[in-house]
């Protein structure tokens, strides 16, 4: 599966912006997507993932009450609704399709192309 990432862009402190992930194919209800972010020379660091089944969410503690994580089973895309943005929330976002829950990297075996934040003081 092809994930497509966007909704990027810059916004002031304080702000709202909400990321869109597009699959190419149908998502299986076994299936967990997950928003990941990552900043020059740093990790890649879990945000958030949503059980394509059930819709349990699952929260980064940086940014539990901020974001919010949703999706769409008709067009099979995920949301990042992220308000209350802070400069640290600035990083390139990722979307990511795994079978399992996890909040490592490694658990997801499909990734998007990544969509630039950028959060001004």
């Amino acid at each position: 599966v092809q994930l497509q990432a966007s909704g990027g862009g810059w916004v002031q402190a304080g702000g709202s912006l909400r990321l869109s992930c597009a699959a190419s194919e149908r998502i299986f209800s076994s299936a967990v997507m997950a928003w990941f972010r990552q900043t020059p020379g740093n990790e890649r660091e879990f945000v958030s993932a949503i059980r394509w089944g059930t819709s349990r969410t699952y929260y980064a503690d940086a940014v539990k009450g901020r974001f919010t994580i949703s999706r769409t089973t008709a067009d099979n895309t995920v949301y990042l609704q992220m308000n209350s943005l802070k400069p640290e929330d600035t990083a390139v976002f990722y979307c990511a399709r795994g079978v399992g829950l996890g909040n490592a990297p490694a658990d997801y075996k499909s990734w998007g192309q990544g969509t630039q934040v950028t959060v001004s003081s």
